[in-house]
């Protein structure tokens, strides 16, 4: 499998980033499976969210995470993408792109990338709100911890 994992502060480009990774897959793969988080503004509530990270951490954690999928599922390329820094409502947070012979398990391996992104990926998120004020830091929710459950 050919992985590409960046965590940065700037956007990312959506279409770029499928176009490498069709590349990569060199004509393998059947499928290619694209997952975008944006962030929301929580009905008018939320500016910004702030998301912070451990530099060499999360990206040596991730990256065991994209290994994991590869192991269990047949890929041929996989990206993941996420932003820290702060990010407003309507910008991407992340990216995750698969791709595998069938769809199948593209589809798979994006959403157990996905779970485990929201669920036990070292990064942490804090809000900023509307009214100028800074929240509290964001945790995963018992339906992202139950979606995870299942892997």
């Amino acid at each position: 499998m050919t992985p590409h994992l960046s965590i940065q502060s700037e956007p990312f480009d959506v279409a770029a980033e499928i176009a490498a990774l069709s590349a990569a897959a060199r004509g393998r793969a059947g499928a290619v499976v694209t997952f975008t988080g944006l962030c929301r503004d929580e009905g008018g509530r939320l500016a910004a969210l702030e998301l912070e990270h451990y530099p060499g951490m999360a990206e040596a954690e991730v990256a065991r995470v994209m290994e994991e999928a590869a192991g269990r599922w047949p890929l041929d390329a996989a990206t993941v993408i996420h932003r820290h820094g702060l990010i407003r409502p309507g910008e991407g947070i992340v990216l995750v792109l698969t791709a595998s012979a069938h769809r199948t398990a593209a589809f798979e391996a994006a959403s157990f990338l996905m779970d485990y992104l929201k669920t036990r990926a070292p990064f942490w998120k804090r809000e900023h709100l509307a009214d100028g004020t800074v929240g509290g830091w964001v945790e995963a929710t018992a339906q992202d911890e139950a979606a995870a459950g299942r892997w």
